[in-house]
């Protein structure tokens, strides 16, 4: 049972290999659109699925004891992550070095997880509530940068680390890199939110029991 219920870690195990082993890091660093893709599958795709599956073999262990401050914490971290590797100096500086841009796919994963950790941990109405929220924001901050993208009259990243990919010019490469961000890295966050309310509306206040 315990395997069984753990299926979203294997799954997004499996997931994370494919996307880091694959063709898709080598794209990244040369077009934008791959980049989006890359990150998205790991931030909001594999990391879920790992939260997931570790919450089902732990039932009870995923309680937070301080849900304010985790949930602040964990969205300070992941916003500080995602718009500072997609400020144009530190997307550049990942592009050019391996051992950069490994650390930015890692840091991609480890703020995807301690969001997601205090997004689903929650238990209690209070919990539940404050992770509501959470994914509010992170919901919020990902459409904003997606739309700034998808705006931008202009290039903004250095032409050698935005060629184009998929049969797109640099800069429409860019836009629909920003349209991914918008739709995709909302999305998840959205349906997390609905369960989250599901959940809350299930649960009776405390002076009701």
């Amino acid at each position: 049972m315990r395997v069984t219920g753990g299926w979203p870690l294997a799954v997004g195990l499996l997931l994370l290999g494919w996307l880091w082993l694959g063709p898709l890091p080598d794209m990244a660093r040369r077009a934008f659109s791959p980049h989006m893709i890359l990150h998205l599958g790991v931030a909001v795709t594999a990391a879920p699925l790992i939260v997931i599956g570790l919450l089902r073999l732990s039932p009870g262990r995923g309680t937070l004891r301080y849900p304010v401050l985790v949930a602040v914490a964990a969205s300070a971290l992941e916003f500080a992550v995602v718009w500072g590797w997609h400020a144009p100096a530190m997307h550049e500086m990942a592009a050019r070095s391996h051992s950069r841009f490994a650390l930015q796919q890692l840091s991609f994963l480890v703020a995807g997880i301690a969001l997601w950790w205090a997004c689903l941990a929650g238990r209690t109405r209070e919990e539940l509530a404050i992770g509501g929220v959470a994914t509010l924001f992170a919901s919020m901050h990902m459409a904003m940068l997606g739309i700034l993208l998808i705006l931008a009259p202009q290039l903004i990243y250095a032409p050698q680390f935005c060629l184009g990919a998929f049969g797109l010019r640099p800069l429409a490469d860019q836009q629909l890199g920003g349209g991914l961000m918008a739709l995709f890295g909302t999305l998840p966050f959205v349906a997390a939110g609905a369960w989250i309310a599901s959940r809350l509306a299930r649960q009776e206040p405390a002076g009701r029991r």
